[in-house]
C-alpha cells in the first residue's frame, strides 16, 4: 500500500542570520496513491515543504502525520528508520557518488533498508534495467549524460520500493525534452508509490494530477490545474 501524509498547521522558522519564515501553518494531506506537483517562486518554500513531508525537517509548530501516525516528536532514528524504509528521494543534483558504478550507485541506498551485501547488487541490476540503463550499470557517474545520471538517481530511489517517492526538481538541469521523458519515465517505474514533485516547470506540473501552490510559505492554491 501507497504512503499518506498529512500536515497539520505546520510552520517552519529558520533563526539568525537567515529569521525567515519559509511555512505558515500549511495545512496539506497527500493521499496514498496520489501524484503531487508543488510549484511557486524562488523562496516560497517548495523545498522546505518537501523536506517536511520526507521527514528531513522538523517543524517548528505543527504536526505531522505519517500513515495516520503523528511522527512529529520521534526520535532521529526513529525518523531515519521510517525515511530508509518507506521513503524515497530524488534530487536535481543527482547526488551520485563518483567512485562507484551506476549499479553499485544504487545498491547503496539498500544498505540503510538493512539488505545483505550479497543481495543489493541483485536487486538494483533490474531497476537500472527499467529505467533503461541496463547496458550501463558498469559505468561510472563521469561516463553518463545528465539525463542517464537522473535515472540511475530515480533508480536508487525505487529500488527499496518506497510508498511515498519524493523529488526535488529532479529535471531542473535537463534539457526540456530529456527532462519530459525522465518524469514520464519516473511516474510510470512509481505506480506503487505516493508521488510528490517539487517543479517550477508547468510542463511537468501538468503530468502531475493535483498541484500545489505556494507563496511565501503560504499554500494558496491546491487543485488539479497550472492555469
Amino acid at each position: 500500500m501507497t504512503s499518506s501524509v498529512q500536515l497539520v498547521d505546520v510552520s517552519k522558522r529558520f533563526p539568525a542570520p537567515h529569521q525567515a519564515i519559509a511555512l505558515d501553518r500549511v495545512s496539506l494531506k497527500v493521499e496514498p496513491g496520489e501524484r503531487i506537483a508543488i510549484i511557486g517562486a524562488s523562496g516560497s518554500g517548495k523545498s522546505t515543504l518537501l523536506a517536511i513531508l520526507g521527514l528531513l525537517e522538523r517543524p517548528s509548530d505543527g504536526s505531522i502525520l505519517f500513515e495516520g501516525r503523528n511522527v512529529a516528536a520521534l526520535s532521529d532514528r526513529s525518523l531515519s528508520r521510517i525515511r530508509a524504509l518507506r521513503i524515497g528521494f530524488v534530487f536535481q543534483a543527482f547526488y551520485l557518488l563518483e567512485r562507484l558504478t551506476a549499479l553499485d550507485n544504487v545498491a547503496e541506498a539498500l544498505v540503510y533498508a538493512g539488505v545483505r551485501r550479497r543481495d543489493r547488487r541483485d536487486l538494483a541490476a533490474p531497476i537500472l534495467e527499467a529505467v533503461g540503463l541496463g547496458s550501463r550499470v558498469e559505468h561510472y557517474p563521469y561516463q553518463l549524460s545528465g539525463g542517464e545520471r537522473q535515472r540511475v538517481a530515480i533508480a536508487r530511489a525505487l529500488v527499496k520500493e518506497p510508498k511515498l517517492l519524493l523529488a526535488d526538481e529532479p529535471t531542473g538541469d535537463l534539457d526540456p525534452v530529456t527532462g519530459s521523458a525522465v518524469i514520464d519515465l519516473m511516474l510510470g517505474a512509481a505506480q506503487k508509490a505516493t508521488v510528490v514533485i517539487v517543479t517550477h516547470s508547468p510542463s511537468v506540473a501538468e503530468k502531475l494530477d493535483r498541484v500545489i501552490t505556494l507563496d511565501a510559505g503560504v499554500l494558496v492554491k491546491d487543485g488539479r490545474s497550472v492555469s
